[in-house]
């Protein structure tokens, strides 16, 4: 499995907005066949970047399949206005360990 970690910056005004956004967007992720999971991070010391995590089965599902579709687009759509520079995105596999378990 893959995970897409988007680093997104947003005018931290417009916080409660961008949430509602992508609230709104997750439905288009999910929807998805080569989606396994997502959420939306705060960064703490950061007022106004998120990081948005997309579990996919495969890089392609996301660079190629996802991003072709329309809920790409009514993503983009959603939280694209928001975006104060474009996100950095980066692609990650987990080699040792798993997050939430001791």
């Amino acid at each position: 499995m893959t995970f897409e970690i988007a680093r997104i910056t947003i005018d931290p005004a417009r916080a409660a907005d961008f949430e509602a956004a992508v609230a709104q967007a997750e439905p288009h992720f999910r929807a998805d066949p080569g989606c396994t999971g997502f959420a939306l991070q705060r960064v703490v010391e950061e007022p106004g970047v998120y990081h948005l995590l997309v579990g996919w089965v495969s890089v392609e599902a996301h660079t190629v399949d996802f991003r072709a579709t329309e809920n790409f687009a009514r993503w983009r759509a959603l939280a694209g206005p928001f975006f104060v520079e474009p996100p950095k995105v980066v692609h990650v596999e987990t080699v040792i360990g798993e997050v939430g378990v001791k």
